[in-house]
């Protein structure tokens, strides 16, 4: 794989940050970010269907997908977007519906950053409420939904489906 993902979680802090770059122009990177058809075919662990319920993205949107399991488990999660302005940069809160106690909010930053030769550079810094919900995310296996994710979307940008 050319281009490996990044996962900077420093140890008591409450954020996490995610580099990976891209061989596709920002637009693309962008538009595979916002645009909720592309995005179910390539958010989430391999072994996951992912169905947007609900996907605004723009400023003051909001949305809520579910990730189903081959047994049939579902997994919600649901944010609200402070700001999208278009192939720069998404501010937007990010909550997994299945913990116990409602209300574990992450603000996520996601900055688009155009590369020579046509390639993008996306950085996500997740900010969470507590050092305690950062590690819980961290050993959620966010990891491996994270990676699969990117090979996905290397995989979608390799097939010329965004341009």
């Amino acid at each position: 794989m050319k281009n490996q993902t990044k996962i900077t979680a420093e140890p008591g802090k409450q954020e996490i940050f995610i580099t990976r770059e891209f061989e596709a122009p920002r637009e693309l990177v962008f538009r595979a970010f916002t645009d909720a058809g592309l995005l179910v075919q390539w958010m989430g662990p391999r072994d996951l269907e992912t169905k947007y319920e609900k996907f605004e993205a723009r400023t003051g949107g909001s949305y809520r997908y579910i990730s189903k399991d081959k047994n049939g488990n579902e997994y919600g999660f649901h944010g609200v977007c402070h700001e999208m302005t278009a192939s720069e940069r998404i501010i937007q809160t990010f909550e997994f519906e299945g913990l116990p106690e409602k209300g574990h909010t992450a603000m996520e930053t996601a900055r688009f950053e155009s590369l020579p030769g046509g390639r993008t550079r996306v950085v996500i810094q997740s900010v969470f409420q507590s050092v305690a919900d950062r590690d819980g995310m961290v050993m959620s296996g966010m990891e491996r939904g994270v990676l699969d994710s990117h090979a996905r979307l290397d995989e979608l940008i390799e097939s010329g489906k965004l341009a």
